[in-house]
C-alpha cells in the first residue's frame, strides 16, 4: 500500500550466474520485468564485448524478418496479431529459427526473382503486340493516301544492309516512355537534320514495371530513314532514351502471323504468372501466421544478449557477474526467476543474488497499472521525483480532472467526453490490440481513464453551473418569484427583482438558479462567482502542495526543515492568501439584503481585492456614507499584524536552514576532533576509524541522497536564496495563474452561447415546414462546430492549462 504514496524502495544487487545458465536466467528476469541492469563494462567498445557475435546473428535475423515483412505487406497479406507473446527461444530453438528464416528468405527471393523475370517477358511481349498493332495502323493509313510506292520500298530493320544500301527506305519500331517523347523527337531531328520520318501512337492503358510494380505510360513509335549511317545513329539515340526496339516485318501477312503468335505466347505466360502469383500468396500467407511471433522472439533474443554484454566475467572465467536495481518487494520474484533459469538449462550450480550497500542514489520507480499509468505520465512529463519522495500522481487522479472540469463546466460537452472515454475503456482490449501508427490516437488511448474522469467531473461542474449546451435546467424550480402583475410586465422590457421581496428564503437545491439564464446581469454575477471560486480552489491547492512537503521532511529525517522551511512557508501563505479566501466567505455570510444593520447591507460590502491591496500597502480607502471600511472590528490592526508576520517569515526561510546546517557542521567537526579514547593505545585510532566506516557503510542510501551537510555553506546559501525568492514570487504569480479557471470557464460558456444563438437559432426561429428542413441541416453544422471547437479545441486548451497548474 505504501508504494502508492511514494516511489518504491530499491536495492542494489549482484547476480552470480553460471555461463551455461546465463541466457535462460536473463530471459526469466526479462519476463518478470522488475530489474534494471547497470553496465559493468562502460569503457569496453560495443564490438569488443563477449556476446557481440550473438547480437550480430540477431541483427541478421531482424534483417531477414524486415525483408519478409516488406514482401508480405507488398502483396497485402494480413498479418494476424499475437494473442499471447511468445517467450524467448532456448539456444537449441535459435538454430532452428535461424535456419527456418534462411530457408523462407531464399524461397521468397527465388519467387520474387522468377516473378520479375516472368513479368519482364510479359512486358516485352505486350510491348511487341502493341508495336505490331500500331504499326499496322500506320501502314494502312499510308496505303489509303496512295503511298503504295513508299510502302513497297520499305524494309525492316532486320532486312539487311544491302537493301538499305540500294536506296530503299528502312524503319525501326519500338516503345519509349511517354514523358521522354518530346526530347526523343527533338534529338532524332537534330542527328538526321530532319531526314527521319517519325510516326507515334500513345498506349491507352499503362503497363506495369516488373521491378517496382508502378504503372508506366509508354508510346509506340516508328522511325523511317535511309542509309546505314543514319540507322546506327537512330539506334544509339534509342539506347540513350531507354527505348525498347522490336522486330516488325514490312509485309502485312507476316505481321498478322506474328501478332497471332505473340497473343498465344501472352496467354500461356499469363497462365504461368497466375500460377506463380497463387503459389507466392500461399507461401506468404503461411509465413504471415508466424511473422509476429518470430519478430517478438528475435527482439527478446537480442535484448537478452545486449543485457549479457552488461555483465562482467570473474577472474576464473567460470561465472558471470552483473549488478542491477531491484524493488525490494520483488526480490523473491527475482530469486525465483534465477532458480527457474538454472533449472531450465539443467545447471548443477545454482545462481544466487547478493544485496550490496551503496551511497549512490537509486532510481525512482513508481509501480503503475493501466489506470494510474496515464496520470503518472502527466507527472513525469514535468519531472521525475527524487528517490522515495511522495508520488503526486496519486492525488492528481482527483485534482487534475476536477480543475479541468472547473474550466470545462458543461453537462452536455462533459457527457460527450465521458462517452468517448467510456467507449475506449470498455473496448480497451480490442483497441489496444490494434497497433496504430497514428500518434494522436495513441495519445488519446493512453489517456482514456483521464478523459473518462474529466468527462465525469465536467458533468458535475456543469450541473453546478446549471449549464448544458449554454442552456439552464429548471429541475427544482426557481428560488425567486416575480412580484409584478401582468400589465407591468407587458409594458416594461426589463424589470429589476428586489431580493427583499422577490427572493424566497430557500436557496436553490444545487448550483446556480436557472432564473439567472434570463437575467441581463448574468455575466456580471457569474464573473464574480467564478473568479472567487478560482482563487479559493487555487489557494487550497497550493496549501495542499506545501503540506505534502512535511511528509517528505519527516521520511528523510530532516525534521529541522519542518520548522525552518515548512512553517514559514505555510504561515506566509495562510496569513496573506488564505486570509483573502476567509474574507470572501465572511463577505458572503455577513452582508445581506435582509440585514437590519445598515452597514451590513449589500451596498456596503467592501471589495475584497481593494481590502487586500490596502492591506499590502498599509493604506486605507474612504468608505461610503453609512458604511464601514472594514468587515469587522479590529480588522485593520489584524491585517497589519498578518503582513508583518508574513514579512518576518521571509528571513527565516532565507537564513534558517543555512545557519542551522552551518551550526550542525561545526558541532560535528568538534565531535570528530575530540578524542574519545585517552588510554594512549596505538590501535585506538584504527579501531575507531574501522567502526566509523562500518557505520557509514550501513547508512541507507536515502539518507546519503538527501543530506545537505556535505555541501559548502556558500552553495547552500545560494540554493536557499533562489528557493526563497521563487517561493515568495510564485505565491503571487500562482494565485493569479489560478484565475485561468475563471477565464476559460467564462470563455467556454460564452462560446457555447454564441454558437447556439448564431447557428442553431437560425432553424429554431422558423416554425414552418421549411424551418424543419433548415433545422435538420443546421443541426449538423452546429454539432460539427460543437465537437470541433467546444469539445476538442476548448478541451485541449483546458487540459493544457490544468497541466500548467499542476506543474
Amino acid at each position: 500500500m505504501g508504494a502508492m504514496f511514494r516511489s518504491e524502495e530499491m536495492a542494489l544487487c549482484q547476480l552470480f550466474i553460471q555461463p551455461e545458465a546465463a541466457y535462460t536466467s536473463v530471459s526469466e528476469l526479462g519476463e518478470a520485468g522488475t530489474v534494471q541492469f547497470r553496465d559493468l563494462n562502460p569503457d569496453v567498445n560495443a564490438f569488443q564485448r563477449k556476446f557481440v557475435n550473438e547480437v550480430r546473428r540477431c541483427d541478421e535475423m531482424e534483417r531477414k524478418l524486415r525483408y519478409i515483412e516488406s514482401e508480405v505487406h507488398k502483396d497485402g497479406v494480413h498479418v494476424p496479431d499475437v494473442k499471447e507473446a511468445p517467450r524467448a527461444p532456448n539456444p537449441r530453438e535459435i538454430i532452428d529459427l535461424e535456419a527456418h528464416l534462411e530457408k523462407t528468405e531464399n524461397e521468397i527471393l527465388e519467387l520474387s526473382h522468377n516473378a520479375v523475370n516472368l513479368k519482364q517477358n510479359y512486358l516485352e511481349l505486350t510491348e511487341l503486340r502493341h508495336v505490331l498493332e500500331k504499326t499496322e495502323a500506320f501502314f494502312l493509313a499510308q496505303e489509303e493516301i496512295g503511298m503504295d510506292s513508299l510502302t513497297k520500298s520499305l524494309i525492316s530493320d532486320e532486312a539487311g544492309t544491302q537493301a538499305a544500301a540500294r536506296g530503299r527506305l528502312g524503319f525501326v519500331a519500338g516503345v519509349v516512355n511517354r514523358e521522354r517523347v518530346p526530347a526523343f523527337e527533338r534529338m532524332l531531328w537534330r542527328i538526321s537534320r530532319g531526314n527521319v520520318f517519325l510516326r507515334r501512337a500513345e498506349l491507352d492503358k499503362p503497363l506495369e514495371d516488373p521491378n517496382t510494380g508502378n504503372e508506366i505510360y509508354k508510346t509506340v513509335f516508328v522511325a523511317f530513314f535511309q542509309g546505314e549511317q543514319l540507322k546506327s545513329r537512330i539506334k544509339k539515340v534509342c539506347t540513350g532514351f531507354h527505348a525498347s526496339l522490336y522486330p516488325c516485318p514490312p509485309s502485312n501477312v507476316e505481321r498478322q502471323d506474328m501478332v497471332k503468335g505473340v497473343r498465344t505466347r501472352l496467354e500461356d505466360l499469363n497462365m504461368v504468372l497466375n500460377q506463380t502469383r497463387d503459389h507466392r500468396q500461399r507461401v506468404l500467407a503461411s509465413v504471415a501466421k508466424e511473422l509476429a511471433s518470430w519478430s517478438i522472439m528475435v527482439r527478446k533474443m537480442k535484448a537478452i544478449y545486449h543485457t549479457l554484454n552488461l555483465f562482467n566475467m570473474d577472474v576464473t572465467k567460470k561465472c558471470l557477474i552483473g549488478e542491477c536495481w531491484v524493488p525490494t518487494a520483488d526480490l523473491p520474484n527475482v530469486q525465483k526467476a534465477l532458480a527457474d533459469g538454472s533449472n531450465a538449462c539443467g545447471s548443477s550450480i545454482p545462481s544466487f543474488l547478493n544485496c550490496i550497500e551503496t551511497d549512490e542514489e537509486p532510481p525512482t520507480f513508481n509501480r503503475t497499472n493501466r489506470f494510474t499509468r496515464g496520470f503518472q505520465t502527466l507527472i513525469d512529463s514535468y519531472g521525475v521525483a527524487s528517490y522515495r519522495e511522495c508520488n503526486p500522481a496519486l492525488y492528481t487522479i482527483i485534482t487534475f480532472p476536477f480543475l479541468f472540469a472547473v474550466m470545462f463546466g458543461d453537462l452536455g460537452h462533459g457527457f460527450i467526453m465521458f462517452l468517448f472515454g467510456f467507449w475506449m475503456v470498455i473496448k480497451e482490449v480490442s483497441l489496444g490490440a490494434i497497433k496504430s501508427k497514428n500518434e494522436i490516437w495513441n495519445i488519446f488511448f493512453a489517456g482514456r481513464y483521464i478523459i473518462l474522469f474529466m468527462g465525469c467531473f465536467s458533468m458535475y461542474t456543469g450541473l453546478v453551473y446549471n449549464d448544458i449546451f449554454s442552456k439552464s435546467m429548471n429541475i427544482f424550480g426557481t428560488s425567486w418569484r416575480v412580484p409584478y402583475d401582468d400589465e407591468t410586465m407587458e409594458h416594461n422590457a426589463a424589470l429589476q427583482l428586489d431580493p427583499k421581496v422577490a427572493y424566497i428564503d430557500e436557496p436553490y437545491f444545487i448550483g446556480i438558479d436557472p432564473i439567472w439564464q434570463t437575467a441581463d446581469n448574468k455575466i456580471i454575477f457569474l464573473n464574480s462567482y467564478k473568479m472567487k471560486l478560482s482563487i479559493i480552489f487555487g489557494v487550497v491547492h497550493m496549501i495542499f502542495g506545501v503540506c505534502m512537503s512535511v511528509v517528505n521532511y519527516n521520511f528523510f529525517k530532516r525534521r529541522y526543515s519542518i520548522f525552518l522551511e515548512f512553517l514559514p512557508q505555510i504561515i506566509f501563505l495562510v496569513l496573506l492568501f488564505a486570509y483573502m479566501v476567509f474574507m470572501m466567505f465572511y463577505k458572503w455570510i455577513a452582508y445581506s439584503t435582509l440585514s437590519e444593520d445598515e452597514a451590513y447591507r449589500q451596498g456596503c460590502a467592501p471589495s475584497v481585492l481593494i481590502l487586500f491591496i490596502n492591506m499590502m500597502l498599509f493604506s486605507s480607502t474612504e468608505p461610503q456614507e453609512g458604511c464601514h471600511e472594514y468587515m469587522f472590528e479590529g480588522q485593520g490592526k489584524l491585517q497589519r499584524i498578518f503582513v508583518l508576520v508574513a514579512l518576518c517569515c521571509i528571513p527565516v526561510m532565507l537564513l534558517g536552514k543555512p545557519l542551522y546546517l552551518l551550526s550542525a557542521s561545526k558541532k560535528k567537526k568538534k565531535h570528530d576532533a575530540k578524542p574519545e579514547n585517552s588510554n594512549g593505545s596505538v590501535n585506538a585510532g584504527i579501531e575507531m576509524q574501522e567502526q566509523t566506516d562500518i557505520e557509514e557503510a550501513s547508512k541507507p542510501a536515502k539518507a546519503a541522497a538527501h543530506d545537505h551537510e556535505e555541501e559548502p555553506f556558500s552553495e547552500i546559501m545560494i540554493h536557499q536564496g533562489i528557493h526563497t525568492i521563487e517561493y515568495v514570487l510564485s505565491t503571487i504569480s500562482h494565485t493569479a495563474s489560478y484565475l485561468r479557471l475563471w477565464a476559460l470557464s467564462l470563455a467556454h460558456a460564452e462560446l457555447s452561447e454564441v454558437l447556439w444563438n448564431m447557428v442553431l437559432q437560425m432553424g429554431l426561429k422558423d416554425h414552418s415546414y421549411v424551418g424543419a428542413i433548415k433545422l435538420y441541416v443546421i443541426f449538423w453544422f452546429w454539432s460539427l462546430f460543437t465537437l470541433a471547437i467546444l469539445v476538442m479545441m476548448e478541451g485541449l486548451s483546458a487540459f493544457l492549462h490544468t497541466l500548467r497548474l499542476h506543474w
